[in-house]
């Protein structure tokens, strides 16, 4: 069987590739599958932006497509960055425009989550959407040299994301959990 994941990113592509081909699934870039197109995320949720890019894919190829969509969202911030974790500030100051939103909120009003929606259009253009979450504090500081995003700021069992080796990370992420119950998912369907 073989899917097509609805981005170019090499890493998402690997991380996909890890996890399915275990159980017989080819993972092909879009790029790859010949859909060399960017969707625009206009959708006000994670589900619907996974979605949107899932769909704009299996429209041109008639294949089954996968996309996520993912980002941080801090209860403090009313749920902000939202949809928008990485148009939130430029690269590189993504983290700092938390931190200094984030002055003077006390710890028991830190909590926040990494969400990761991951929809998979099947060959009947039939969608079907999981979600992962991870609950966590946004620090004080940034803290860690591993991961990327907002890694740094996002803690867990007062350890920051960048700060937990790849295994420790994968194991807890929202990743991580929303591609466990797509696994489960499509081991159903197959």
């Amino acid at each position: 069987m073989k899917i097509i994941l609805a981005t170019n990113n090499a890493n998402k592509l690997r991380e996909f590739s890890e996890i399915l081909s275990p159980i017989g699934i080819e993972v092909l870039s879009q790029k790859e599958a010949g859909a060399d197109i960017e969707a625009d995320e206009t959708g006000s949720t994670f589900e619907e932006n996974a979605y949107i890019k899932a769909k704009a894919v299996y429209d041109l190829l008639k294949m089954p497509v996968v996309a996520d969509d993912s980002g941080l969202e801090v209860d403090a911030l009313n749920g902000e960055p939202g949809v928008y974790s990485a148009r939130y500030a430029e690269p590189g100051h993504r983290c700092a425009k938390v931190l200094d939103k984030m002055k003077g909120v006390p710890d028991d009003r830190r909590t926040a989550r990494f969400v990761c929606c991951i929809c998979y259009i099947d060959e009947k253009g039939e969608p079907h959407t999981v979600r992962g979450e991870c609950e966590g504090r946004i620090g004080y500081e940034k803290r860690g040299e591993n991961g990327f995003g907002y890694d740094p700021i996002f803690y867990v069992d007062g350890r920051s994301f960048a700060e937990l080796s790849a295994d420790e990370k994968n194991a807890i992420s929202h990743r991580g959990r929303a591609l466990e119950k797509f696994t489960a998912m499509i081991g159903e369907m197959k």
